[in-house]
């Protein structure tokens, strides 16, 4: 199931794509005007401590609205939509992974790859959604960056999560750019005030339900500046897997509903092109991953 967050007439909802329309169903309003369940999640982190039974009550809601005397209700064009971040807001910073490609590693001027996982995090205030647009912060930075990413977005609270038992705790996943102000980054010596600009975690278009991506190993990832190609990579690249960054973050941190965590990025990021090429105003960028879809941002 492809789920997305969304703000129509000033009201915040969220629900699975319509097949073959661009469109969105509101599961809360069909639970609202038809009552179809005794209950059901009024948020979609609240909705994913259920589990696949999240997924199964979405389900039997667009039944009941597809079988109503008007089903067109329930459902928004997503011209009509204003569109929201799959987690509108993260209970917690968002969790990142850093030089988790070999090739990636290395134009950012490692001489091997890491042997322990690097993570740093990006603050709630960071999010941004598919389709916005990102300021490009002139003002305090001259080395904008992008970096497209498969995010992860977990379903279950867990601690000391062994490894062969990781997936049970991933809902889904989700597109990424983690935008980084390069200049910040070497300014403060560490990652968070670069990584935290307003707008640098936009994220969508969907939450794609782990179902879906039965090998989330096997993914291309494309990132686009302006229609030009300048990432090119695939999941299967990754050094360290989900499975054991899952386990290793949980052996120290509680991982809850909602938390996401950024995966890495491959090669062809602007700081490791000769010479760098940075974001300006007026760029666009577009992230894709196989299986999920097209995050898309302006920055001015």
């Amino acid at each position: 199931m492809k789920i997305l967050s969304f703000r129509y007439n000033d009201v915040v909802s969220f629900g699975p794509k319509v097949k073959k329309e661009e469109a969105v169903w509101d599961v809360l309003a069909i639970q609202e005007a038809l009552q179809v369940l005794p209950s059901f999640a009024t948020t979609i982190v609240e909705g994913m401590t259920a589990g696949f039974e999240f997924v199964e009550q979405s389900r039997k809601l667009v039944e009941a609205a597809q079988n109503s005397e008007n089903p067109e209700q329930f459902k928004y064009a997503f011209t009509d939509i204003e569109w929201l971040a799959p987690i509108p807001r993260t209970t917690k910073n968002i969790i990142c992974v850093g030089k988790n490609y070999q090739d990636h590693a290395k134009e950012m001027g490692a001489e091997s790859a890491p042997e322990n996982l690097m993570i740093f995090t990006k603050a709630p205030t960071s999010i941004a959604a598919d389709g916005q647009t990102i300021s490009a912060h002139a003002e305090v930075t001259s080395a904008l960056d992008y970096e497209g990413e498969l995010a992860v977005v977990i379903g279950k609270k867990g601690k000391n999560i062994p490894t062969k038992l990781a997936y049970d705790y991933v809902f889904g996943y989700t597109i990424a750019n983690d935008i980084t102000a390069r200049d910040l980054q070497e300014k403060h010596k560490q990652f968070f005030l670069g990584k935290s600009l307003d707008g640098a975690c936009p994220m969508g278009p969907y939450l794609v339900t782990k179902d879906e991506i039965p090998n989330p190993h096997s993914l291309s990832i494309v990132t686009k500046v302006n229609d030009e190609i300048r990432q090119n990579g695939s999941t299967k690249d990754m050094i360290f897997t989900i499975e054991e960054i899952i386990s290793e973050i949980s052996r120290l941190v509680t991982l809850e509903p909602g938390d996401v965590i950024l995966t890495g990025t491959p090669a062809g990021v602007g700081k490791g092109m000769n010479p760098p090429t940075y974001l300006a105003s007026g760029d666009v960028v577009k992230v894709s991953i196989e299986g999920i879809g097209t995050l898309v941002n302006r920055f001015e």
